[in-house]
């Protein structure tokens, strides 16, 4: 759920057996944020405790198990995940049930998702802060998270705002697009993975990789596979074919066994630490703000 470390959205803190989870979101009953502590990761049931506070705590407590990845009908259904091929098998024996968060959430989710459009993972993960930071408003309660955008504030955002965060026009756009049918995008928490991204796909400048990462998130739709990413693809030939890159229709046709649980599949080996060796220098950054 935490785009990055410095997410001011989300925070997640490890101390001792305990787990943190805090988080601020806009939902149906207004802006909310949350805190979860859960004990042992093992135990669907060990959540110690959950505060909230804003006009949409009651709507978060009533979603605290997804959130901390303990749904337990999502656990039912990973009983049909099979290894297929000998390091699928190994994960499953080391980490056995990989728990996948759902929050309910896909209009926070989209945001990140199209800033992550056509740019690199640490350029994405810096605009979106610098975004919650600059037009977000201070989320309800003692956590000091802030919310994201509220529909009615990106769309009054300026271009030359956009650009000054490193935004170009068509990544903008799209975030407006989020904004102006934000209704559209929210009623998708009601739909099945799988129609979620359908519907989301209908929006203009999003595809199957913006579509993907929104619902893998928003749903925990463990077949959510992001098409398109520039390392899955990689991941996935090195894990389970031995080559060091690959296409996506490659690895379409790898994953293929695995139907209704790619996107799953795909976590566990990032997981097992299955990341593609790397060649070549790193791709120059271009800060289009700096223009």
């Amino acid at each position: 759920m935490r785009n990055g470390a410095f997410d001011p959205t989300t925070r997640v803190v490890k101390v001792g057996d305990h787990t943190h989870i805090e988080r601020a979101t806009l939902t149906p009953d207004g802006p909310g944020a949350i805190s979860i502590t859960v004990g042992d990761e093992h135990d669907a049931h060990a959540i110690i405790r959950v505060d909230a506070w804003g006009d949409g705590a009651d709507w978060l407590r009533t979603r605290a198990l997804g959130l901390c990845a303990r749904n337990m009908g999502e656990v039912v259904a990973n009983t049909d995940l099979h290894g297929h091929h000998t390091v699928v098998d190994s994960a499953l024996r080391r980490f056995g049930t990989l728990h996948l968060p759902s929050t309910a959430t896909p209009y926070h989710e989209l945001l990140p998702a199209i800033l992550g459009q056509r740019i690199t993972a640490a350029q994405a993960l810096s605009q979106w802060a610098r975004l919650c930071e600059r037009f977000g408003e201070l989320a309800p309660g003692p956590l000091g998270l802030r919310l994201p955008p509220t529909p009615q504030r990106l769309l009054r955002v300026a271009s030359w705002e956009f650009h000054r965060l490193g935004i170009e026009e068509q990544r903008a756009r799209t975030l407006r697009v989020a904004a102006r049918h934000s209704g559209y995008v929210d009623r998708s928490r009601d739909m099945c993975g799988a129609d979620a991204r359908a519907a989301l796909m209908k929006l203009p400048g999003i595809g199957q990789w913006t579509a993907a990462v929104t619902v893998g998130v928003s749903h925990g739709d463990p077949d959510a596979l992001p098409v398109g990413d520039f390392h899955v693809k990689n991941t996935v030939a090195w894990a389970l074919t031995g080559r060091a890159r690959g296409t996506d229709d490659e690895m379409l046709a790898t994953l293929a066994p695995y139907a209704g649980q790619r996107w799953r599949v795909v976590r566990m080996l990032e997981k097992s630490g299955c990341g593609a060796p790397k060649f070549g220098p790193k791709r120059r950054l271009l800060d289009i703000a700096a223009l």
